[in-house]
């Protein structure tokens, strides 16, 4: 009930929010699109919103602000253009179409269109964008063409002054200069010209603000206030995007709470105004950059830490630890050389020799020659992993070698300095991880978790389940030994996630990460025990044992942690899983059984599994003999069953009966037309693999259309199974989080969760 007048601005604590802001300052905010991750999606922007986050950035000038924000989106580019990436100008037809065209390049095709001499009256007229933008960006390029003149040594300082105050980095003055970026860095500190920082305050200075929030430009006047007290520097995740998320987000304000608790002073850099680590009174001070090499260091440079945090901002401060450390920069936690032997695929791969860690048959390559070769040797299927990559970037199961020169090629231009991993595929394989901290001498086991879904579909994109619901004692054993293992070699202060394939009763390791991973939000909720604040404690010096950290808690219930997808925002994108990561959120079931609790997840995730109607099964020839005992069952539920012949006629064999119903190709009303009309309660589809769009593809982009639930794994189909199973016969247990946590194992009332759920294994 209070009026704007009587609450208080929480920035200058002086004015009252009924004075709307005056900003001596330009804000940019760029949105980040998926369409690395689906090539084949349309890209074309309309009123269907397709992204997925954004950036934000601060300058004082609209050119400044906008090269921050393109070199924020980590896409590669660390500007405008003039970078050393900018792709070959089309001609002019061509241009003219990408102009009319509204795709997330369009920025950089204007840039095109100036260079190659279009008039900003031609450029309004195909884009219908603002003027005074086309002629700010029209700076930008002017500038470019100002820049390449000079060389290094003849570059007049007022030139170079002019340059950054336009918004361009060190690399891209470095690409026109015929020179690199540390040159560059150092030219610009002989010559005095250093960012800085400027306070975000609402008023234009009027006023004077309380909240130490930040943004660098190229003036005279700089606004940061030193308090005195230790520092420490947490890097943040940049924009939300497939691969790396909130839950990284997450990780850092945990952090930051951990640190403020041992007294240290928090100053947070993150360009994602969607966090809660980017909230003006999250950390002590907030620095709103770009998280490059240039920016941070100059973050470094004037604050002078006790060190710098990389570890829970996910793959982005990773990628900077060691040029960051060659600066003589603190790197807290696990060293970089440990980071790197875990990151570089090659070194990963010695080191789990070293130790005598069963990994599957694997070489690892450099160029598509060595691919080839390594390839032939293993044997199809292979996996192609490339190194210091986060969403399983680039990475895909091969059946054969064209397949393997397409991904290649990708893969060497994700990671292009490291070596690229080919695996044997292990199919049918049980994939598992755990989340694990180390403070140097002591491993506590965060949690075992199991995927639902089999090898080859993406950490980030199974079901995956805490207790583990099929893995003998023995070979949960083995795994938490080999995470000890790994860890100590490692020379791991912090987070680390190992994710393992179990097949045969063997245990593999396929990687280990020592950061923060996307499951320890939901490892943190799962137990009670809040990992990532376990880690920065670590990371500052204390030990577990000084913490009561001990032994793993005894779950008495079940969490299901399930993916969300963006399919229905992306028409045209196939929705079956693969090793690269496709999934934008997650959420969480939590029950005293599997069933429930992967039921509460589904529904969640807005699949509501249904209880009664009809059920489509179509599966791939292998697969036929293990959608049986499924069909079975949904029969016995009560469940009509339709399939395509081949599939129904396996049924038939095994006593199932299924109506046969046409594929798209073989006339109407076919199963599509089915879909559409709402007679399809369920759909199980197990694909073939990655072939053309062909039928299949159809029944799937149908379900997603009209929101039928579907299934593309046997794995998914024996969980969503017993789920329903569960359901009809049961209700839903109701309990907070804090009920759930403080349920202990040995209150005599409770069976443990492990036993309970072993019953229900379908492995």
């Amino acid at each position: 009930g209070l009026t704007l007048d009587e609450i208080p601005n929480d920035i200058t604590k002086k004015t009252p929010a009924s004075f709307e802001p005056t900003i001596d300052y330009v804000v940019v905010k760029i949105p980040r699109w998926p369409f690395d991750k689906f090539p084949d999606a349309d890209k074309t922007l309309t009123s269907q919103m397709k992204s997925v986050g954004e950036v934000m950035a601060i300058g004082r000038t609209f050119e400044e602000a906008l090269q921050k924000a393109i070199r924020s989106l980590e896409i590669g580019r660390y500007g405008l253009g003039a970078d050393g990436k900018d792709e070959p100008i089309p001609d002019v037809k061509t241009l003219r179409d990408y102009l009319r065209i509204p795709t997330h390049k369009r920025v950089f095709y204007i840039r095109h269109a100036i260079k190659s001499g279009m008039s900003i009256d031609e450029i309004y007229n195909l884009t219908k964008i603002d003027k005074w933008f086309l002629y700010k960006i029209k700076n930008i390029v002017d500038m470019e063409g100002e820049l390449v003149k000079y060389t290094v040594e003849t570059i007049p300082r007022e030139v170079l002054l002019k340059a950054k105050r336009l918004g361009f980095s060190d690399r891209q003055i470095a690409y026109l200069l015929g020179t690199d970026e540390l040159t560059v860095r150092a030219l610009r500190k002989r010559l005095g010209i250093i960012p800085t920082y400027k306070m975000v305050d609402t008023c234009a200075a009027e006023f004077e603000a309380e909240t130490p929030y930040y943004y660098s430009t190229y003036e005279d006047e700089d606004e940061v206030r030193d308090t005195g007290k230790k520092k420490i520097v947490i890097l943040g995740s940049g924009p939300n995007r497939i691969g790396q998320g909130i839950e990284f987000d997450y990780c850092c304000v945990h952090a930051v709470k951990a640190l403020r608790e041992e007294g240290y002073e928090t100053i947070m850099v993150n360009c994602n105004p969607e966090t809660v680590s980017t909230d003006f009174d999250t950390a002590d001070k907030l620095y709103f950059e770009p998280l490059t090499f240039e920016d941070v260091m100059n973050i470094i440079e004037r604050e002078k830490p006790e060190g710098v945090i990389v570890q829970f901002g996910g793959q982005t401060p990773l990628n900077l630890a060691i040029p960051l450390e060659r600066q003589g920069v603190r790197i807290l936690g696990t060293p970089p050389d440990g980071i790197d032997k875990a990151e570089d695929r090659k070194r990963f791969a010695e080191i789990v020799e070293k130790l005598g860690i069963p990994q599957p048959p694997n070489g690892t390559a450099m160029s598509i020659e060595e691919a080839k070769q390594v390839a032939r040797k293993l044997g199809y299927p292979v996996l192609i992993r490339p190194s210091y990559v986060l969403g399983g970037r680039a990475m895909d199961i091969v059946y054969d070698e064209e397949t393997l020169l397409r991904f290649m090629s990708e893969a060497i231009e994700v990671s292009p300095e490291h070596p690229v991993l080919i695996d044997k595929f292990l199919e049918d394989a049980v994939e598992t991880e755990i989340d694990a901290v180390c403070d140097g001498e002591t491993v506590y086991i965060g949690g075992v978790m199991e995927h639902i879904e089999e090898a080859g579909v993406h950490s980030g994109d199974a079901a995956c389940v805490l207790p583990p619901f099929s893995l003998s004692e023995k070979t949960i054993q083995t795994m938490i030994d080999y995470t000890c293992k790994l860890a100590k070699e490692l020379s791991v202060v912090g987070l680390i996630n190992v994710q393992f394939a179990v097949k045969n009763g063997t245990v593999y390791v396929l990687e280990a990460n020592p950061r923060a991973s996307r499951t320890v939000p939901f490892v943190s909720k799962a137990t009670g025990v809040p990992l990532a604040k376990l880690a920065a404690k670590v990371m500052v010096g204390k030990k577990l044992k000084d913490l009561g950290i001990t032994g793993t808690p005894k779950l008495n219930h079940v969490a299901v942690k399930e993916a969300v997808f963006p399919f229905d925002k992306l028409p045209g994108v196939d929705v079956v899983l693969g090793p690269e990561m496709k999934s934008t959120g997650e959420v969480m079931g939590l029950d005293s059984d599997l069933g429930m609790a992967y039921y509460k997840a589904e529904v969640a995730a807005e699949t509501k599994l249904p209880t009664s109607g009809t059920v489509f099964i179509s599966v791939r020839d292998e697969e036929k003999l293990r959608i049986a005992p499924i069909a079975k069952k949904l029969s016995k539920l009560g469940f009509k069953i339709l399939a395509t012949r081949g599939t129904a006629e396996t049924l038939s064999a095994m006593g199932v009966e299924a109506e046969v119903v046409p594929k798209v190709s073989e006339g109407q009303p076919n199963i599509v037309d089915y879909i559409r009309s709402g007679k399809i309660s369920l759909i199980i589809n197990v694909p073939k693999g990655k072939g053309p769009k062909d039928d299949e593809f159809y029944i799937r982009r149908t379900a997603v259309e009209c929101k039928t639930p579907y299934i593309t794994t046997i794995a998914a189909a024996h969980a969503a199974v017993t789920a329903i199973e569960r359901v009809k016969n049961g209700t839903f247990t109701i309990k907070s989080l804090q009920e759930y946590n403080g349920a202990t194992a040995g209150d005599g009332k409770t069976v443990s969760a492990q036993l309970q759920i072993q019953n229900l294994s379908w492995r």
